[in-house]
């Protein structure tokens, strides 16, 4: 009986294989696919055989399973397709929802690097004097690439006042190690301000679950106190929602209008439109770098193509595909990519990004130093041309 329940456990991969192709392929694609995949992966049954036959060590079927799992996503070489285990699964879900035990950062792959791409005010990161684009190189010893940004993440989490050891990769600084203790993260995603002259600032540092209604609360707040003109800072937002973006950007876009759109692999197309909002007037001025990914970049973009105002900065990261996240039963989630998506001129910015209206390169002798916004020429000339625009 061991045996056979072995066997079984052992059948759910194939049967995992088969399940994403029913929901992502047509019948007949199926069926050819079908025997194929079998037959491809008995190889995978042999392997195990062997392994129970020779291997002098303990051997537990379910990790044999989750590895197997996790090799073929990895084959892929896409870092955004990933199996999630319980612990991973529940730690990304976690972070969706906006809280968490961790340390404060936000990260994004870049040239197979984990790289920091913005690090919350008052987080134990922060107090650790981690900065914006340093790079991941080993977790509590554990070495980790960009296709193992998912495996970092739950790395770094854990429980409140625990230790947790980075090393880190610093331009003009090479390798170093900081320890970082976790404490509870209550992301704030948004934060918003009045500046002279009537400009608002608002700050989106990810899109969670609270994301476009926060924006909401803070553009009706800036509205009360008098604001003629708004600054929107995008710059190293990771991105997350694509609900929360299209809600987001239906403030300024009219109602009805295509903010997005997606195209699969079997050329089934989805169109992402406006909710409408009560700031179609307002004038706009985005700020972006390097680090702005996915979301805030299909934010640029519908602002860019519907002219609804200026992208100050750099260019953009380009992440122009979308995930989905698929339940694979006991805790467990395959997150998967499953289109590329669409700026409303028609753009797929996958690999290439969104170039600003105003390049204007933040210094590199800036980025190791406190930030300090009055030194901040990408800020500065945001707003000088916010100002420009009150009539």
């Amino acid at each position: 009986m061991k045996s056979r329940k072995k066997w079984i456990i052992w059948t759910v991969v194939v049967v995992l294989v088969t399940n994403i192709l029913t929901m992502f392929g047509t019948t007949s694609f199926i069926k050819s696919t079908q025997g194929n995949a079998i037959g491809e992966f008995s190889k995978l049954f042999e392997v195990r055989n062997q392994i129970y036959k020779y291997y002098d060590g303990p051997i537990n079927d379910n990790a044999l399973v989750e590895g197997a799992i996790k090799g073929m996503t990895s084959s892929l070489n896409d870092p955004y397709t990933v199996f999630m285990n319980k612990k991973e699964y529940d730690d990304f879900n976690v972070q969706t929802e906006g809280n968490y035990s961790g340390i404060g950062v936000q990260v994004i792959t870049k040239d197979n690097n984990i790289v920091i791409a913005g690090v919350f005010d008052n987080s134990p990161s922060k107090k650790a004097g981690i900065i914006a684009n340093d790079i991941i190189q080993k977790v509590n010893g554990t070495a980790v690439s960009g296709k193992d940004v998912d495996k970092a993440v739950s790395l770094m989490k854990g429980k409140e006042n625990t230790e947790v050891t980075l090393t880190l990769y610093r331009k003009n600084k090479g390798s170093f190690d900081v320890k970082v203790n976790r404490q509870k993260i209550d992301i704030s995603t948004v934060t918003g301000e009045m500046l002279q002259g009537n400009i608002g600032y608002i700050q989106v540092s990810m899109f969670d679950q609270n994301t476009a209604k926060s924006f909401k609360n803070q553009l009706d707040k800036l509205k009360g106190q008098g604001m003629k003109s708004l600054i929107v800072d995008l710059r190293d937002n990771p991105g997350g929602l694509l609900d929360q973006c299209v809600d987001m950007v239906s403030n300024f876009v009219p109602k009805d209008k295509v903010i997005v759109s997606t195209v699969d692999k079997y050329n089934n197309k989805k169109e992402y439109k406006s909710k409408g909002g009560d700031f179609n007037n307002l004038p706009l001025t985005i700020l972006t770098n390097g680090n702005t990914a996915s979301a805030s970049e299909i934010f640029s973009g519908a602002v860019r193509d519907y002219k609804l105002g200026t992208l100050v900065g750099e260019k953009t990261y380009g992440k122009g595909v979308v995930q989905t996240v698929l339940d694979t039963g006991d805790g467990t989630a395959l997150k998967v990519t499953i289109s590329k998506y669409y700026t409303p001129n028609g753009e797929n910015i996958h690999k290439k990004g969104i170039k600003p209206d105003v390049k204007v390169v933040y210094p590199e002798t800036l980025k190791n130093s406190p930030y300090d916004r009055n030194k901040d020429p990408q800020f500065n000339k945001a707003l000088d041309i916010a100002k420009s625009k009150i009539k």
